[in-house]
């Protein structure tokens, strides 16, 4: 499985983005989904997971202010982020973990695979 993750850049406090994560290679609608980030200096934290049934689970640094979903026919998974603070920023990483129909996984080390990071940059 390969991951592309998009959608990262610079924006003001208090702004929106949308990330996406396209997959390819095996089935898509078999994985479950995670975005993670990673600021400087700080460990890598889940944002948000969603199980191949899409049930979701949001960590408590984004939870509130955004909405993980997925689209089993382009293979997407999106990550909407509102009300950006400035300690949202960070390397956003999408990754796929085996299925589960039930409940997201949690753990990075559940993550089978990993895209390649995005930047968000929240400037006040």
């Amino acid at each position: 499985v390969q991951l592309q993750a998009c959608g990262g850049g610079l924006v003001q406090a208090g702004g929106s983005l949308r990330l996406s994560c396209t997959a390819s290679g095996r089935t898509f609608d078999t994985w479950a989904m995670g975005w993670f980030r990673q600021a400087p200096g700080k460990e890598r934290e889940l944002v948000a997971a969603i199980s191949s049934g899409e049930s979701t689970f949001y960590g408590d640094s984004m939870k509130g202010r955004c909405t993980i979903s997925r689209d089993n026919t382009p293979n997407t998974t999106y990550l909407q982020m509102n009300s950006l603070k400035l300690e949202d920023t960070a390397v956003y990483y999408c990754a796929a973990a085996r299925y589960r129909y039930s409940s997201p996984w949690l753990n990075s080390h559940d993550y089978t695979y990993w895209g390649q990071g995005t930047q968000v940059t929240v400037s006040s």
